[in-house]
This record gives structure tokens, sequence and C-alpha cells, in this order.
């Protein structure tokens, strides 16, 4: 490595084995299985009730049920060591598994909002007491498993879209509930598919807004929260800092942002100070403003730039 031309590495974040959704893979196994049981429940609710609102509440518990799997599978190969050709080992697939589990949730909409134009054309006789008691459980179920991923949803796309499919189903539990209360009093058949109507229509915005952060991270957008001019101009205020080119920041997956610069310094600076130092001073300037958590640093004398430009043509 030649004068005047350094590298450094900072790591502040969990290596790719510690994902931000790993320590809620125990959390996730059991809301899978309470999602499990409240979709067994609910389609025998509904045949019984004949309520189209709990068979798509049914639907999309299964479609929720793949969902929380996919979820689980992804943090297994997520924890999977790197190797030689993949140096992030896999823990892009909890990426994958939250874009996977968008089109699910996206292709569910169409499919309750489809069913519910068609029992407005074919009305039934749902048995509004029966549906009660059955959204009642599922109710309870959904609330136990929002309790379970709360708090893992701020730190994980994966988790945050398992999070986000279960609290659809508690709010389309309570939208059950109302459309079941309506018909037991009043017994207007079509607060049924209204109920689903509304299913459908909770399902598309969240997901819309999960795919775009999703898509955002596979298209290796700046992490969000982090304000790359704010960056450079953080880097530029240290001492002996000229310029900085190159400077890119991205998000592996939940929880692991990463950044790399080149980082012009001037050679009397760099001199007086030292590699080891300025970079020191650079790897403190990042972790003390911003959540990143592996930083790569090449240190460059005036004019380098010039001489990468040559090289690359």
């Amino acid at each position: 490595m030649g004068a005047g031309h350094d590298h450094g590495h900072t790591h502040a974040g969990p290596p790719p084995a510690g994902t931000a959704a790993a320590g809620y893979k125990g959390r996730l196994r059991i809301a899978l299985s309470i999602t499990l049981l409240v979709m067994v429940v609910e389609i025998v609710g509904g045949i019984v009730s004949d309520s189209l609102a709990l068979i798509a509440d049914a639907a999309h518990m299964a479609t929720d049920a793949l969902g929380l799997a996919m979820a689980l599978l992804a943090i297994h190969f997520a924890g999977r060591p790197a190797t030689g050709n993949r140096t992030f080992g896999y823990a892009r697939a909890e990426i994958l598994a939250a874009l996977a589990n968008c089109l699910l949730l996206l292709g569910v909409g169409g499919f309750l909002l489809y069913e519910a134009v068609e029992r407005f054309i074919t009305p039934a006789g749902t048995r509004g007491g029966l549906a009660i008691a059955f959204a009642l459980f599922g109710l309870v179920a959904n609330m136990v498993s929002l309790a379970l991923l709360v708090r893992g949803q701020r730190e994980s796309l994966n988790v945050r879209g398992a999070y986000l499919e279960v609290l659809a189903d508690a709010l389309g539990s309570v939208t059950v509930l109302i459309a079941a209360g309506i018909i037991l009093l009043t017994g207007w058949q079509a607060a049924d598919p209204i109920a689903s109507l509304v299913i459908g229509l909770m399902i598309v915005p969240r997901t819309v807004k999960l795919l775009r952060e999703t898509v955002d991270v596979l298209l290796e957008a700046a992490p969000k929260g982090v304000d790359m001019a704010e960056v450079r101009a953080h880097i530029l205020a240290l001492p002996g800092v000229a310029d900085v080119h190159d400077l890119h920041a991205w998000t592996i997956t939940s929880g692991m942002p990463v950044l790399s610069a080149h980082v012009v310094v001037d050679q009397e600076a760099l001199d007086s100070v030292g590699h080891e130092k300025m970079l020191h001073e650079l790897q403190g300037c990042l972790g003390d403003h911003f959540d990143v958590g592996h930083c790569t640093f090449q240190l460059e004398p005036g004019g380098h730039a010039a001489h990468e430009a040559r090289l690359c043509h």
C-alpha cells in the first residue's frame, strides 16, 4: 500500500449472522403457530356461519402463515456464514423474503376485493352470532402475536412485514366483529361483503409502503435516516480533509447499513496526523452522528482521483 493511500474499516453493528430479525426467531415461530391455529378456526367459522368476511380473513391468515414461514427461512439463510463468493453471506435473503411477502399481500388484497364484489351480486345468509364468536377468538390471538413482534418490527423489514400482516389480521377481526354485529342486530347481509371489501382495502396501502422500502434496499438507496449531504459535510469539516468523492451508503439488510468513501487529505496534514489517527477521526465522526455499522475509507493525497480516472479509462 503506497504512501498517502490507505484503507480503513470500522464495524459498529452486528455481522451478517446477527441480522436484526435473528433475535426474534422464537417469537416468529410462536406467531406462526398462532396464525395457523386462527386460520383453521376461521375457516371452520366461515363455513359454519356462512361469513365471507371470516373466510376472507382466513385466506389472509394462510398467506400470513406462508409469509411468517418465509421470514423464518430467510433468517436461517441470513445466519449462514460469508464465503469468498458471497462476502456478506445470505443477509440479503431477509429483504428478498420481505419482497415476496409484499407480492403475496397484494395478491390477497386483490382476491378479497374480487370476492367482496361477487358477494354483493350473490348475497348470502351470514349468521352474525357465530361470526362474532369466531372473530373474537381471532382478535385475541392476533393481539398476542402483535405483542410478540411489536419491538422487532422497528428493527427489521423482514419482521415488519410479518408484523404488518398480523396487524392486518387483527384489523380484519375487528371489521368482521362490526359486520357480524350489524347483521345480528339489523339483519343487513350487505355488511359482510362490505367488511370483506374493507379488509382488502386495508392491505394495499401498507403493503405498497413496505414494498417501497424493500425496493430501496435492493436498489442500494441511502439508508433511511442517513442524509448523504450531511455525511459529506461532516467529513469535509474534519481538519485536513480537502475533498471527498465516491461516497456511497446503502443497506445490506435490516440493521446492516454500510458506507464507503474516498477522502482526499492534505499531504501536510496526513504527514503530521498520520493515517491511523485520521481514520479514527473519520470513524468517530460517522459513528457519533450517523447509524452506519460498517464504514470503509480510502485516504488519498490531492491529485489521486485524477489518477484513478485515468486507470478506469
